[in-house]
């Protein structure tokens, strides 16, 4: 689902790892109690419940052996304090909590609040506690596990997600690796998820983004500088709210070559749409001129969607080079194939040097030779094209998008995009980017083709390939957040994204000062 309040969001991502030293070092260093930071998380946690289930009814908190677990045990309490039923299923035993997870326990029980052990519950007693519940919290398995869960949470896992109660995570989905938004095994299906002190990458990229419902941080203010800590962060988030803030405005006596000349080389026979589709994004997302190189009998097709494009139709790689010599940005691959004609396209491209917007095939050829490395390429993989660039599964790529991103930077230069589920993007020393938002509307064929025109557009006005991509991947996402408004998830189309562009860079204008906005 698309995650709400962006504008919110932290903008840090760090590691597990460092989440955890970021505690240490608060408890250690600057003499915040654990126990009082746990009872801080529980408050903040118990807030977003209610401010998601202001009347939630009967509340079933699953809880774990951790710190994780002491957090689930202190929501129960405040639940029990409010006048709302709370009961807790310690699915790790009691007998294994110390410290400041003892300490949450023996106060849950001192209120009044029922805990039972899972292993005590006999064959049907979490169905009967689910049954009886509206309401689930999740603090199971908090970030210090990585692998597959074992039993009996995996069991409890199942059961929960198959009982269709909406679910409140503590912290992180049990099941859900922090770091790298892998889930190797069993997930929990949040609805809401409450994430502290330092938000975690994983919540935002990989099963992450489909399995944490709506992400909510609470920093909990303890009056201490987290940065103090020496933890960099892992990777930075940048929302289409952030974005926006950064588009140029335009000054009202600029004319078409202000805004760059995106050449669009894309369209085999029988693939026509693609190089269309991506030629008409561009238009739209703003390039002051768009040419199209395609296959002749595409030519008519394209005119009529877009008549404001310029089109021709080539027969040979040779003819290509007038056309870009007269671009300043140029958009090669999606749907242009594997064969000869692709070939010759992509040759001359990469001859050109101009700053490029490398896509679809232009990917699957470079992944059939030795690539060209340069830093004047944006490269654009979907994790199945990553993966024939890297040599590996998809499986691999998808454990840890930020690595395969990062490891495809290293590997062929310029900036790397690596789409899916919490968009990744890669730039040499730059810290990687995550870029949250979108939905399920947009897993439909031709949607890449309308970002690779978006991306060109925006390179050709920025000039910044980092700040474009950035830019383009959370418009891109803001415009099928638009456009679902409209027709939905199932009945999303790629030209329905590019239709919504208007709208959503026009509040992107007003955003920038434009008062004659006022008159439209």
């Amino acid at each position: 689902m698309p995650i709400r309040n962006a504008s919110s969001l932290p903008e840090a991502l760090y590691s597990a790892d460092s989440v955890r030293e970021i505690d240490r070092y608060l408890i250690d260093q600057q003499g915040v109690d654990g126990f009082e930071l746990m009872q801080a998380a529980a408050r903040a946690a118990f807030r977003q419940l209610l401010r998601h289930w202001p009347a939630p009814g009967a509340i079933l908190v699953l809880c774990g052996a951790g710190n994780n677990g002491g957090d689930g045990y202190l929501v129960a309490a405040n639940a029990h304090r409010h006048g709302i039923t709370a009961r807790c299923i310690a699915v790790a035993p009691t007998g294994k909590l110390a410290g400041d997870a003892l300490n949450a326990l023996n106060h849950a029980r001192s209120v009044g609040v029922s805990v039972e052990n899972v292993g005590e519950l006999g064959e049907d007693g979490l169905e009967k506690y689910l049954a009886s519940a509206t309401l689930v919290v999740d603090a199971m398995l908090g970030t210090g596990v990585t692998g597959t869960p074992r039993e009996p949470f995996a069991g409890v896992i199942r059961r929960v997600n198959e009982s269709g109660l909406p679910v409140l995570a503590v912290d992180l989905p049990s099941g859900l690796n922090a770091t790298t938004g892998s889930a190797v095994g069993d997930v929990i299906q949040a609805k809401v998820t409450v994430t502290f002190i330092g938000a975690k990458a994983g919540l935002y990229t990989g099963a992450g983004a489909g399995v944490c419902g709506e992400v909510v941080f609470e920093a909990l203010d303890t009056g201490h500088d987290i940065s103090g800590s020496g933890q960099p962060p892992l990777a930075r988030l940048q929302s289409w709210a952030q974005c926006k803030e950064q588009l140029p405005v335009r000054p009202l006596d600029a004319h078409k070559g202000c805004f760059g000349h995106v050449l669009v080389v894309a369209g085999d026979r029988g693939f026509g749409g693609a190089g269309i589709m991506a030629a008409e994004a561009a238009s739209r997302a703003g390039a002051g001129l768009v040419t199209l190189a395609t296959r002749q009998e595409h030519v008519t097709a394209a005119l009529a969607r877009c008549p404001s494009l310029m089109v021709h139709g080539l027969i040979h790689g040779s003819e290509l080079p007038p056309l870009l010599a007269r671009a300043d940005v140029v958009v090669c691959g999606p749907g242009m194939g594997k064969l000869a004609w692709g070939q010759q396209m992509l040759q001359q491209v990469e001859q050109s040097g101009l700053p490029r917007v490398l896509d679809a095939d232009a990917l699957n050829l470079m992944a059939g030779r030795v690539p060209v490395v340069s830093d004047s390429h944006i490269l654009t993989p979907h994790p199945g094209e990553a993966a024939r660039l890297l040599g590996c599964d998809v499986a691999d790529v998808e454990a840890d998008r930020l690595s395969a991103a990062r490891r495809l930077q290293t590997m062929l230069g310029g900036v790397v995009l690596l789409k899916g589920a919490g968009t990744v993007i890669a730039s040499g020393s730059a810290l990687p980017v995550i870029v949250p938002g979108g939905n399920p509307g947009l897993a439909t064929g031709g949607m890449g083709d309308v970002l690779s025109g978006i991306t060109g557009a925006l390179l050709a006005q920025l000039k910044d390939p980092q700040q474009a991509t950035s830019m383009a991947a959370a418009l891109h996402l803001a415009a099928a957040d638009q456009a679902v408004r409209t027709y939905g998830y199932m009945g999303l189309t790629p030209t329905d994204v590019i239709s919504a562009l208007p709208k959503v860079l026009s509040e992107a204008e007003k955003v920038n000062g434009r008062d004659d906005q006022e008159a439209l």
